[in-house]
């Protein structure tokens, strides 16, 4: 019998992992085992994201299959929120890194004593030497080094080799030993990772060295073995910090979360932790400080940058009863507030969450990266074994210079550039989007979002505001559109229809004060009347002969006429309507002037809809439609090979967001994961899908540029390591140049995907 029971997904915090190799066989293993449905390992977050059957494995197998693959994994306390994991994550990357680039800089001090210590041994030697670092060393330091210390130049080359020996175990042991031990925990796997190359290519100039030093005639390379570990250990520094700053939106995130909270209980009020809130207490915000959790304004009004979480770059007003945002700023004005959502299930803990998973997702993209990686190792140490067999069999070169080149080799490859190459730029990506309000679902919403032609866009709180408002008042004679306004307003306070709203809205915005009204009376088909300041006014849909042409021109631009009698006779129109965005005309221009086609989608009336799309510039409208008609409009276009994005506000427009290939819910903020969308807009500024689409093509850009970097260098590199130019140029690399370049190439990922934090956004 096939299980029913729902899919559970967990993101397990794995360690020792170091490299693309390292990601590829573990994804490669948790793919492969019964119960688990998809796996995305992430080298940047160090985590596991799986999707798995509960009836066939548990959480805790899962952490075991991790195990047998030889790197470290751990459940996630339960109590975890995304706040202490955000935390936990930074401190745990901060002392990562101190102690990397400890390690590296005391490595780099032993590797210049150990450089200078083996001057003397290479000394009156016949230096044409094809490795250009050992060139420019005894052509610029040897003869100076001479004169600042001729003792050092006196001294035994035994004592000095076994000086160099005792420096270089040193240095293997206490700075490099988690080389050797990961690499031997991968052979014992059978499998080989970057500590692999590292072990093996410091490794064989190690044991080369001690040879030597045991009486066999030769040159040491015991520097070279400090410097290639002083090298990766300061690249590796460098990585964990550059990549430490691709969740620097997180971080702020984070930050936005106060640690204490002013609560008012029994009367009394005290500082507590926010841990502590509970639902329904009262808290007090204060001018200038930061709303420690979601909640609803019980008593106050002022002013709240929301920008951080939706975008908006103005403050929002609010009032009694509006919603208050947890790491919202108060920029003005005081409230008492209740607390609606405790810190773990706050819009703000949401989001973050979101982001974290989105970023433990992998881009389509990264694919190839993925089936490269998993046998990229491999091969770089079959390419060294057979550099090595050339060098010393065919081409008769000394065993020094063909074990040079067999490290060269092992060294300069970088299977980490290609592991970094898109998590790193889907990192910044959604961090990025998140300060401009866009939430993006993972890399694979990215990806697919750059490849979008077709934009269809739901009508009413999408293209339009999503409530209506008086547009137009025509006043006959005697009235004056602010009387009509005063009398429709003082009837329509009695009624609950939303065009009614709209009219004491207005009423309210234009200051004009309203009148008690009596025997109030709602009309089946004709509308509603009352008894105000003495007159009988009646609002509806009465034709009015006199102003019949105004009616139908308002009509006709998607506008709700609404006629008013006052005691019988004629006094005007009032027109409510739901009117399309500011913004709208704009953005739909700029999509239309770079080649996307552009729809609106909608079940409203075919007339309201036509206007609305002339006003924002819309020339396809499909009309008339019901929720099962939307998704076949959607499938027609995707028949044709298009890739569309539907845009709605992600309330009843869940079918067609998850039918379209791309999903975009314009959020009211209470409902950020709307589980249809793939993007959620934190606002509802249509300019912010624009953004969302901009900001897609350059993290793709950045993608393919990264890859082909990563890429490019290893093609590029291992050849040259492996000594392509010496028969034209008599240059074989160093191991030492080879590390630097190894070393570089990831942060150089790195700081290409850092450039989309900075990236100016339409």
């Amino acid at each position: 019998m096939e299980s029913t029971e729902t899919p559970i997904k967990v993101t397990i915090p794995v360690t020792g992992m170091t490299c693309a190799a390292c990601q590829a066989r573990i994804q490669r293993v948790l793919q492969a085992t019964p119960g688990v449905n998809t796996a995305n390992v992430n080298l940047m977050t160090n985590e596991a994201t799986i999707t798995f059957n509960p009836e066939r494995i548990s959480p805790q197998d899962l952490v075991s299959t991790i195990e047998d693959t030889g790197y470290g994994a751990e459940l996630p306390s339960v109590k975890t929120q995304s706040f202490e994991a955000q935390t936990e994550q930074e401190l745990q990357q901060q002392r990562e890194y101190q102690q990397l680039l400890l390690k590296s800089l005391i490595s780099l001090f032993l590797g210049a004593v150990a450089m200078i210590l083996s001057m003397p041994l290479m000394s009156g030697h016949d230096h044409a030497n094809p490795d250009p670092l050992a060139r420019w060393m005894m052509t610029h330091i040897d003869h100076p080094l001479k004169e600042l210390f001729p003792a050092l130049y006196q001294t035994n080359p035994t004592v000095l080799q076994w000086t160099l020996l005792v420096i270089t175990l040193f240095t293997m042991i206490w700075a490099g030993s988690h080389f050797y031990t990961r690499a031997w925990k991968a052979l014992l796997k059978k499998t080989a990772d970057m500590n692999t190359l590292v072990a093996v290519g410091t490794g064989a100039a190690f044991l080369y060295s001690t040879v030597i030093t045991l009486g066999v005639l030769g040159e040491v390379y015991f520097e070279a073995v400090v410097f290639i570990i002083a090298l990766v250990l300061l690249g590796n520094a460098m990585e964990t910090r550059a990549k430490g700053q691709t969740s620097s939106a997180l971080r702020k995130l984070a930050s936005l979360q106060p640690k204490t909270v002013r609560v008012i209980r029994d009367g009394k009020e005290s500082e507590i932790a926010i841990g502590d809130l509970q639902l329904n207490d009262i808290f007090l915000v204060r001018p200038g400080e930061r709303v420690p959790a979601d909640g609803i304004v019980v008593e106050g009004t002022g002013a709240v940058d929301e920008s951080m979480l939706t975008g908006e770059s103005l403050p929002v007003e609010k009032k009694t009863e509006d919603r208050l945002i947890g790491g919202t700023q108060n920029t003005n004005g005081a409230f008492h507030v209740r607390v609606s959502a405790t810190a773990g299930n706050s819009i703000l803990a949401q989001i973050m969450q979101l982001m974290r998973e989105a970023q433990g997702t992998q881009a389509p993209i990264q694919r190839l990266a993925d089936r490269i990686s998993a046998i990229f190792v491999p091969v770089v140490m079959g390419i060294a074994l057979v550099t090595f067999l050339v060098w010393y069999f065919i081409a008769d070169a000394p065993l020094a210079n063909a074990l040079t080149a067999a490290v060269s080799v092992l060294i300069i490859a970088c299977p980490c550039a290609m592991g970094l190459a898109v998590p790193t730029a889907v990192m910044v990506a959604t961090g990025r989007g998140a300060e401009a309000g866009i939430l993006f679902k993972g890399g694979d919403a990215i990806e697919r979002l750059s490849s979008v032609r077709t934009f269809l866009f739901d009508k009413t709180g999408t293209i339009t505001i999503g409530q209506p408002v008086v547009t137009d008042v025509v006043a006959l004679q005697p009235w004056t559109p602010t009387e009509l306004i005063r009398l429709a307003g003082s009837l329509e306070q009695l009624s609950e229809h939303p065009l009614a709203t709209a009219i004491v809205s207005y009423a309210k915005e234009q200051q004009v004060r309203l009148s008690p009204a009596l025997d109030f009376q709602a009309i089946t088909g004709k509308g509603a009347q009352a008894t105000i300041e003495g007159k009988q006014v009646l609002i509806g849909n009465t034709r009015l002969p006199q102003l019949e042409e105004q009616a139908e021109l308002l009509a006709t631009d998607g506008k709700t006429p609404m006629s008013l009698t006052i005691d019988g006779q004629p006094a005007g129109i009032i027109a409510v309507a739901d009117v399309i965005k500011t913004d709208a005309p704009e953005v739909i221009r700029q999509l239309i002037q770079h080649h996307f086609d552009v729809v609106m989608l909608t079940g409203d009336r075919k007339s309201t809809a036509e206007a609305i799309a002339r006003h924002a510039g819309i020339s396809r409208v499909i009309a008339e439609v019901l929720p099962a008609e939307k998704l076949s409009a959607i499938r027609q276009y995707q028949a044709t090979g298009n890739k569309v994005a539907m845009v709605g506000d992600g309330v009843n427009d869940a079918p067609a967001l998850a039918q379209a290939d791309v999903g975009i819910a314009m959020s009211s903020g209470s409902d950020i994961a709307t589980e249809a969308s793939d993007i959620t807009l934190m606002n509802h500024d249509l300019s912010t899908v624009a953004k969302a689409v901009q900001l897609s093509h350059k993290t793709m850009q950045a993608m393919k540029q990264n890859l082909f970097w990563a890429f490019i260098y290893n093609v590029i590199g291992i050849p040259v390591a492996a000594g392509v130019l010496y028969p034209s140029y008599g240059i074989l690399l160093s191991p030492v140049i080879a590390s630097a370049a190894m070393a570089l190439s990831s942060v150089t990922v790195v700081m290409n995907s850092l450039r989309l934090r900075t990236l100016r956004l339409i």
